[in-house]
């Protein structure tokens, strides 16, 4: 079928909207009508140059739908049901079978290459062109999109549809860090470093899991007053003072978790001073260049772990993240800024400068 996508069709091109041919669902995957698609920081990862989403390339992995086909083998999801839609997995893989599916064996190449594992994509262009067309199993920067159907999670038709698509990626990632991987207790006290989405969600399921104190830290004021307003207990502007020290002067103790999303040696080696005796920091993102840790860092207990997605499983923790948000105690919506798909260079620009969020793309409108 003929679709509409947004392509990078260059590093530092800007997107284009283009006409492009989508095949047919295979059979054990479903054809996904993109109602809403956020826009996260790993979609900027192939201007990188970094070998991750080589362009030509459709991105997007935070998409929501309508289920409008399913391939002969699908039994889990129906026409018509309503889905977000998440990262890729095999399934079959030790982690897998373990319930962890973000550190699957072959998570890297089925999410961060763009096409499938053997090297083929599902879209071509007019000139009959391949377009890479399987970005973290979805690319959803599209009126529609094919992906397994184990990647895509049902939820309730009465649910705002538009607005979901980020829980698939960006919010499960800072909120599963928090209540799964560090798995942060009441009366424990937790930084959090950088307040764009992933921060900010981390923010929210520190106060859901009742952590007390809740820093945050960021170079932005305003993201900082809003880090306020959705639970954290205290605000440190980045870059005046030493973060150790400024985090150690409102928990004179150290706190006991720490979540950096920022990727920054420095801030990373910062925080992980400021943690008490057996500690434990967490890192998500990707790591901007070598760490170093000074030699008794680690000595008192303290625990420095990556987190893939969280750590969790989106088939159970996306229904938990909506029941909490139906209960008001996990506000995410607030985040959210809604762009036309064809305004996607627009949303880029502003949440890379900072002005939003998280920018949800509309193919609809």
């Amino acid at each position: 079928m003929k679709i509409e996508a947004a392509v990078l069709r260059g590093e530092d091109a800007p997107f284009t909207l283009e006409e492009l041919e989508l095949a047919d669902p295979a059979p054990d995957q479903v054809l996904v009508r993109i109602v809403g698609a956020g826009h996260c920081h790993t979609d900027v990862l192939p201007r990188a140059g970094a070998g991750f989403g080589t362009p030509p390339i459709v991105l997007g992995h935070e998409g929501a739908g309508v289920v409008e086909a399913v391939g002969s083998a699908v039994s889990t999801v129906a026409v018509g049901d309503h889905v977000v839609l998440s990262f890729d997995s095999c399934g079959t893989c030790p982690n897998c079978r373990d319930a962890h599916p973000a550190y699957c064996d072959t998570f890297l190449p089925r999410n961060l290459a763009g096409n499938a594992l053997d090297g083929t994509t599902p879209l071509t262009d007019t000139n009959g062109a391949a377009v890479a067309g399987r970005w973290f199993g979805q690319s959803s920067f599209a009126t529609h999109a094919l992906v397994d159907a184990k990647n895509a999670v049902v939820v309730d038709k009465n649910l705002p549809l538009q607005l979901l698509g980020p829980l698939g990626c960006g919010v499960q990632t800072g909120a599963g860090a928090v209540l799964e991987a560090l798995q942060v207790r009441t009366g424990e006290g937790i930084v959090v470093v950088g307040t764009g989405a992933v921060g900010l969600s981390a923010v929210m399921a520190a106060k859901v899991a009742g952590a007390h104190p809740i820093i945050a830290v960021d170079l932005n004021p305003d993201r900082l007053d809003l880090a306020r307003e959705l639970g954290a207990t205290h605000t440190l502007e980045a870059g005046t003072g030493n973060l150790t020290d400024q985090i150690r002067a409102v928990a004179p103790a150290g706190v006991r978790y720490g979540l950096d999303t920022t990727g920054l040696p420095p801030v990373i080696s910062a925080t992980l001073d400021a943690l008490q005796l057996r500690g434990i920091l967490g890192m998500v993102g990707v790591q901007q260049g070598d760490l170093a840790i000074a030699p008794l860092a680690l000595t008192a207990g303290r625990t420095l772990t990556g987190i893939l997605e969280g750590d969790v499983n989106p088939h159970t923790f996306i229904p938990t993240l909506i029941a909490l948000w139906q209960a008001g105690k996990f506000p995410f919506d607030r985040l959210v800024t809604t762009f036309p798909l064809s305004e996607i260079n627009t949303a880029e620009k502003r949440a890379l400068a900072g002005e939003i969020v998280k920018p949800v793309l509309l193919p609809g409108e």
